[in-house]
């Protein structure tokens, strides 16, 4: 009967050091990969809601140019008017130009609610505009962060992963307020 021989081999001190090494890069790659996957999600959410706020600022600049066009249809309306009735109360006719006398301050009337409208249009599609800018910056220091991480990992050093989490940071805190405005904004409607 054959028995196998066993060989004990013993590892070097500087081979032992090799492997405990690759062990601590391997804690190290998975904090780093974790921290990866915690600012993607961060992204994934700033980047939806920068969307959303670009899509909601667009939305009201739209409305408010609706809104300014009807000005402009009801601003003719009393121009027009206004020459009717000039032109009425010249040729002695005072009953029919009493008719486009009231149309004119109807048009007026309606004109100056439509400007009000219009203009809160205009400042809300302004104030989704700026929630639309600070969510893309804070968008823009999150995908840094991942880019960093990514460097960390492939060069295994750690001030490269230091310095993705202050990317992280100044991105979160950038966007962190905008992210929710948007959503007490979503709330509402």
């Amino acid at each position: 009967m054959l028995v196998p021989r066993v060989s004990m081999a013993t590892m070097s001190a500087s081979e032992e050091l090799h492997e405990h090494s690759q062990h601590a890069f391997s804690s190290f790659e998975k904090r780093v990969a974790a921290t990866m996957a915690a600012v993607a999600a961060s992204l994934a959410v700033v980047t939806v809601m920068g969307h959303i706020s670009t899509t909601d600022e667009l939305l009201k600049q739209q409305q408010a140019s609706d809104k300014w066009a009807y000005y402009q249809a009801k601003s003719i309306r009393r121009y027009t008017s206004d020459v009717a009735h000039d032109f009425l109360a010249a040729v002695g006719k005072e009953q029919p130009a009493e008719k486009y006398a009231k149309n004119i301050e109807k048009y007026q009337r309606e004109g100056e609610e439509i400007k009000v409208e219009a203009e809160k249009l205009e400042e809300e599609s302004k104030v989704w505009g700026k929630h639309a800018l600070r969510l893309h910056f804070g968008g823009i220091f999150l995908e840094l962060a991942i880019v960093f991480c990514s460097l960390a990992i492939l060069t295994k050093r750690g001030f490269i992963w230091y310095a993705a989490l202050l990317l992280a940071g100044v991105g979160l805190l950038v966007a962190s307020r905008e992210v929710g405005a948007v959503l007490q904004q979503m709330m509402l409607h």
